[in-house]
């Protein structure tokens, strides 16, 4: 079975996943909370985020993170660990 038919999301709407508006405040906010929530009870959550990160841009909400919060994953040093941020699965 292919991960992506184990992702939390692909029972959701997809809009959930594609807030309208400012993400800092209001019904977007409340939104991207939402989508955030599905994500983290998602066991390939990380192949979701590592594949949003090497494939910038993306929008929406992917592996629990929105745009801007995959952007300055991007900037960050690599870890310790060796595990390369951009790394797709």
């Amino acid at each position: 079975m292919d991960w992506r038919e184990t992702a939390s999301c692909r029972y959701e709407d997809p809009d959930l996943f594609f807030p309208i508006g400012n993400s800092n405040s209001g019904p977007s906010l409340m939104q991207t909370d939402e989508a955030k929530a599905v994500c983290r009870r998602c066991p390939v959550m990380e192949k979701w985020l590592s594949r949003a990160i090497g494939a910038d841009p993306v929008e929406g909400i992917w592996g629990g993170s929105t745009e801007s919060e995959r952007r300055a994953m991007r900037r960050r040093p690599t870890r310790l660990t060796g595990t390369t941020v951009g790394a797709t699965a």
